[in-house]
């Protein structure tokens, strides 16, 4: 059986290796949970699932495998009283629940999708539709004894099969786009990138002490520099279409802000050109000099560019194509003088990345970029931090 979740897993692209594999089994063999199908999920997860991010993967492949059904339930465990008093509940007899037709899992599961496609609203009470309270196999905060209970809290009574949003981890899942959850594991792998830049420095204290251990002979000890000496350069676009990605940009600012603390924020519109500006009101009279910018911070910052490189392919090949001044030298020129002047240098793009292909200027930049244009997904993001880190 384990054999069969072992490969099941791998199926679902989980990257077990034989050796976590072996360590569930000596765990199982030591008997250090109780025989639970809850207790063997977490011991499961604990010994096979080394990434969060992976959590709601695993999630998915372990109810497709035992779909929802416990093994054992713990001795001695009474109903909840605070189930009779929900909503439309119904108090049943032993008799009573004995008497409620029971479905076999693939007919319930048939059932579930038939109620789902037929249901056009709200429901509460009964013994079909999905809803509250009631008799029937869907829903929550009612009774059947093998109902799937779907959202809300449940009744009590531990009979549901399967709990269709208990998936906790989703939000950590490294394909979807960065929210407020999943962007603490983007900020993890930010300060993993912060650590590899970081140097070593003297630790005296501990120099001394071993030193003295020693017999006086000198023992330096090394500590990795406490200050983050990573220094990141980021443009950013603002304006025009990138107002519908606002709050995912204003986030990874934010993270960047707290994260580096050299750390030199830019701004444009569309593609950079001969000015940009520190403040995204970008007023005629708050200009940088592009070529002051280049000549400023020298080629150890790595440089993060973040726009959704949307726009007209004039604006990126042709003088003069830009949609608010004519500018003199295209932007892709301008591009290759920031690309030389920082060699270590990504795109973070905002954009579904279904929609690259269907948009030239998209193209265009990422042939300039070399395809270092990355999603603002947690797994785009590490991709990006692990080729600056190069």
């Amino acid at each position: 059986m384990l054999i069969d979740f072992f490969y099941h897993l791998r199926a679902h692209k989980l990257p077990v290796s034989v050796k976590e594999y072996l360590t569930l089994v000596d765990a199982l063999r030591q008997d250090l949970m109780s025989p639970t199908l809850d207790e063997f999920y977490f011991l499961a997860r604990a010994t096979l699932v080394k990434d969060e991010s992976l959590y709601d993967r695993y999630d998915k492949a372990f109810g497709a495998y035992y779909k929802g059904i416990e093994a054992a339930l713990p001795a001695g465990k009474e109903i909840p009283l605070d189930w009779l008093i929900k909503q439309f509940e119904k108090s049943l007899s032993p008799e009573d629940k004995a008497a409620i037709e029971k479905h076999g899992w693939d007919k319930l599961m048939e059932l579930f999708k038939e109620r789902m496609e037929e249901q056009k609203e709200r429901h509460a009470g009964g013994s079909k539709w999905i809803g509250t309270g009631g008799t029937s196999p869907f829903g929550n905060g009612g009774y059947h004894p093998e109902g799937i209970r779907v959202g809300g809290a449940s009744a009590g009574n531990r009979t549901a099969v399967k709990v269709w949003d208990m998936r906790q981890f989703k939000d950590y899942d490294d394909q979807v786009e960065l929210g407020t959850r999943n962007f603490k594991v983007a900020l993890r792998r930010l300060r993993r990138f912060a650590r590899q830049g970081a140097e070593l420095e003297l630790d005296l204290d501990d120099t001394i002490a071993s030193t003295a251990r020693n017999a006086g002979h000198l023992d330096l000890r090394m500590v990795p520099e406490r200050h983050n000496t990573v220094k990141v350069l980021m443009l950013l676009d603002v304006g025009g279409s990138m107002d519908d990605h606002i709050g995912r940009v204003e986030e990874l600012f934010s993270a960047a802000r707290s994260e580096f603390r050299n750390l030199e924020v830019y701004y444009f519109h569309n593609c950079p050109y001969e000015s940009l500006w520190q403040s995204n009101r970008r007023r005629q009279n708050e200009r940088f000099d592009t070529w002051d910018v280049l000549r400023k911070y020298n080629p150890d910052w790595r440089l993060i560019i973040v726009g959704d490189a949307t726009m007209s392919p004039y604006e990126i090949l042709q003088p003069g194509g830009s949609v608010e001044h004519y500018n003199k030298e295209p932007g892709a020129e301008w591009m290759r003088r920031l690309l030389d002047a920082w060699p270590k240098s990504v795109w973070l793009n905002p954009e579904p990345t279904a929609s690259w292909q269907y948009r030239q200027s998209i193209a265009l930049m990422r042939d300039i970029m070399q395809d270092r244009m990355y999603p603002v997904t947690v797994a785009g993001l590490e991709q990006a931090m692990r080729m600056l880190s190069k």
